[in-house]
């Protein structure tokens, strides 16, 4: 009997988008899953949805509760698991036919803790897939626990994201995601990743990443920057157990410390009275030494950094100066992103 595998589902005001997903999943060319689906009390059809398929399919379980967020319903799904291997699917994603097929067979061939595929960003009508990262055609990528830790820090290959990565069940016990908080990925994964003693990557996208067309800075608010949060929590572990990663560590959260401060000066009227961009100025200007030998070599955060560190504006100046010399072609646009036409085959799997 092959091994089982647990797919762990949230729903929440999915309605639009949870056939399609709940059907990628049911129709794997690997049978032997559980699909552990959980209502986290959305108010559309999401509860009943899903009881039409465990009806249709036992090998669905369906677990209701109050709403209590992502990370709450992920873990009443890990409740629930009795399969050697778990999958997290976001209900709005989607999977490619050969997905578990894929990523289990590596996982055995080579004895690996977890496996993580590449994956597409998911628009309505196109896809983008990162060339620079992953290589469709390309062997896969074996880490150990250091290199590990390090493709993480820096999130490129190797991505903070629960979803996309089979894992064996037992490394995940013990380490449920944090309630209250978005980005919960960023707060859990290192936790998972210093248990893992094989992490291999297949450069073939298995998983289709939706995109929704709301604005991040339309959308924004104040609790996007519980993802500082997260990254310097993640910091001090990385203190404690990873010395040789601190400096990458300092350079993921300015960087994402500054794109934060330039996004609550567009969103001024969420953060009158400043407190939220003071907070921001007075860790940058608190660690500015260390930070200031994190980016010694990066020529770009170093600029940034200095510019900031003179007066916040600056910053914003810079960035802007530079957004304009690309779309005038004087400068390029980072490169790996590539659109990939969307079939119907892929949308209504």
């Amino acid at each position: 009997m092959p091994d089982k595998v647990s797919i762990v589902v949230p729903m929440y005001k999915v309605e639009k988008y949870l056939n399609r997903c709940i059907d990628s999943i049911l129709k794997q060319t690997y049978k032997n899953i559980e699909v552990i689906l959980v209502n986290d009390g959305s108010p559309d059809r999401c509860g009943s949805i899903a009881e039409e398929y465990a009806a249709a399919d036992p090998r669905i379980k369906v677990i209701h509760k109050e709403n209590g967020g992502l990370s709450d319903a992920r873990n009443a799904g890990m409740e629930h698991v009795t399969g050697n291997y778990t999958m997290f699917v976001d209900s709005d994603d989607w999977l490619e036919a050969n997905a578990i097929e894929m990523l289990i067979t590596t996982c055995k061939r080579h004895k690996a803790d977890v496996v993580q595929s590449a994956f597409y960003y998911a628009y309505e009508d196109y896809l983008l897939f990162d060339h620079k990262q992953y290589s469709p055609k390309g062997t896969p990528v074996i880490l150990n626990r250091e290199s590990l830790m390090y493709e993480l820090v820096k999130n490129e290959r190797v991505k903070n994201f629960a979803w996309g990565k089979l894992y064996k069940s037992s490394i995940l016990q013990g380490i449920p995601f944090k309630k209250g908080v978005l980005f919960e990925d960023v707060f859990w994964a290192h936790q998972v990743m210093d248990r893992v003693k094989k992490f291999v990557l297949i450069n073939q996208p298995l998983y289709f990443y939706l995109q929704r067309s709301d604005s991040i800075v339309a959308s924004y608010t104040p609790r996007n920057l519980d993802i500082l949060a997260g990254l310097k929590e993640r910091h001090y572990f990385l203190e404690e157990k990873y010395q040789e990663l601190v400096n990458e560590s300092y350079k993921v959260i300015l960087r994402t410390s500054l794109v934060h401060y330039n996004l609550l000066i567009l969103n001024w009227r969420k953060d009158k009275r400043g407190s939220y961009r003071k907070e921001i100025r007075d860790y940058i200007r608190k660690n500015s030494a260390k930070l200031k030998k994190a980016v010694y070599q990066d020529k770009f955060l170093k600029t940034q950094l200095t510019m900031f560190l003179v007066h916040p504006v600056l910053n914003i100046v810079f960035s802007a100066v530079k957004k304009v010399l690309r779309q005038m072609e004087i400068i390029s646009e980072p490169s790996g992103l590539k659109t990939v036409p969307i079939t119907q085959k892929e949308f209504s799997t």
